[in-house]
């Protein structure tokens, strides 16, 4: 199992419209097609400003993929990020693979 992490900057003064369009448009989209989430945080007024961090949990590579193509296959999907993207200043994506002591699945309770 893998882990997409996306960390999101906002315009300062941007994160609570971006929070909002993505909590009634992006949110039940992503739970359609990606079901797995991990979590979804935002930045406090320690360290980097303006920022959300959320994460989605895949069985590989493919299965993101797959998965992915479907929600950017959605017209809706599509709606949202014109909404959503003129909020955003940068965008930074990692993939995470547990270390050999963390069963991921386990810990989501699979």
């Amino acid at each position: 199992m893998i882990v997409d992490h996306r960390t999101y900057t906002t315009y300062p003064g941007k994160l609570a419209p971006f929070l909002k369009v993505y909590e009634e448009k992006g949110l039940p989209l992503q739970l359609k097609y990606l079901q797995n989430m991990v979590g979804w945080y935002q930045s406090m007024d320690i360290g980097p400003l303006n920022q959300v961090v959320h994460m989605w949990a895949y069985e590989d590579l493919a299965d993101r993929a797959a998965r992915r193509a479907k929600l950017n296959a959605d017209p809706d999907w599509q709606v949202y990020l014109q909404e959503a993207t003129p909020f955003l200043m940068s965008m930074e994506n990692k993939i995470l693979n547990p270390t050999p002591f963390f069963d991921l699945k386990k810990m989501m309770g699979r």
